[in-house]
């Protein structure tokens, strides 16, 4: 069956169908890793945008729901070159059609990703419409007439609704703030020995403070940091209580707290391949990335010291406190899917927890 893909800027393209035959409406943003689909899929992170790979074939090692990195695949639509219809892997448990097709989400292949991918490093993120017997100038009309991502909140559909206990049989209690918490940011903090309860966005800094954690932890999550006021605020109450840490959203929401600013990348860093340098030791580690937004260094306040810088266009990717024992990174030091370069983030998180 043939399926459309259509750009704010009228760009249409004709490929085939996969996944469920729909309308899938976000903003399309290219990810630069060879492998790791699955991950990526069901990273909450990705809610509200149309995820494109650049690595031409995906889905030749199937799809096991062991690699989730949340409960089902969060994308609003999938664009790929070429889509392995047989995969040949023990593991797999589906191919990616079925995937999309079990979670109510549109694919297309066969359209010009390298051609795509371009046109978003010249022209920058665009919204766009994936649809399967939708008439082009229509699929058009519907690119350029959804919200701008920037405008939608997107945290409340993706973070859990009540606190979530998850025991680790370890010393310390973490409260972990979730914006659309990775399932490996769970597990990292999990096997260093550290009791988790999952809170949502909006849960009172209050009730935080009366349950008396070790420490707080702010996730990663979709969409502009600017939009969620309710977590801003919360970081803001706690603040100097409780050693705290974040991770992506949760670095942009920290720096936001301390009345810093964000502003919207061109076109994001998204995959597993982006180089960033520590300051401290000079060292260059390769990380997985996946965010539209960034740290405006300019603005952040006295006490804040940038820790590690992106090498491709120098974005702040660490912060630390120089008074308060706060660390946060704009990368993603989990990885799910990524190299494992940057794992030691979760124990200097640990360290803190320790005094």
């Amino acid at each position: 069956m043939k399926a459309g893909l259509a750009l704010e800027d009228g760009t249409y393209l004709e490929g085939k169908a996969f996944g469920a035959e729909k309308i899938g409406i976000g903003e399309l943003v290219f990810c630069t890793s060879m492998s790791g689909y699955v991950e990526a899929l069901t990273d909450p992170s990705y809610k509200g945008q149309i995820l494109m790979m650049t690595y031409p074939l995906i889905g030749n090692y199937g799809v096991c729901k062991e690699d989730f990195e949340s409960d089902g695949v969060k994308v609003e639509g999938f664009v790929v070159r070429e889509l392995c219809k047989k995969p040949s892997n023990w593991r797999s448990e589906m191919s990616v059609d079925e995937l999309l097709k079990q979670y109510d989400v549109v694919g297309i292949e066969g359209v010009d990703t390298r051609m795509l991918t371009k046109k978003i490093r010249i022209y920058g993120s665009m919204k766009a419409a994936i649809g399967v017997g939708v008439e082009k100038d229509k699929l058009i009309k519907i690119a350029k007439e959804q919200p701008f991502i920037g405008d939608i909140d997107l945290v409340d559909k993706v973070c859990v609704r009540e606190p979530k206990r998850l025991e680790a049989n370890g010393k310390y209690e973490v409260v972990l703030i979730d914006c659309g918490v990775k399932m490996s940011i769970v597990r990292q903090l999990l096997k260093r020995g550290i009791n988790l309860t999952l809170v949502p966005y909006n849960f009172p800094a209050e009730k935080i403070i009366e349950m008396n954690p070790d420490g707080v932890f702010i996730s990663n999550g979709p969409g502009d940091p600017a939009r969620v006021r309710e977590t801003i605020e919360t970081i803001q109450k706690l603040v100097g209580k409780f050693p705290m840490a974040g991770i992506c959203l949760g670095h942009q929401l920290m720096a936001l707290a301390f009345k810093a600013k964000t502003f919207k990348l061109k076109f994001g860093h998204h995959g597993s391949n982006q180089p960033t340098k520590d300051l401290e030791t000079g060292r260059v580690f390769i990380s997985s990335q996946n965010h539209n937004f960034s740290v405006d260094e300019k603005t952040l306040p006295k006490g804040f010291e940038v820790t590690q810088i992106n090498l491709n266009d120098r974005t702040v990717e660490g912060l630390k406190h120089n008074d308060l024992p706060i660390i946060t990174v704009q990368y993603h030091p989990e990885a799910g899917p990524g190299p494992h370069d940057t794992y030691f983030f979760f124990d200097r998180f640990l360290e803190l927890l320790r005094g």
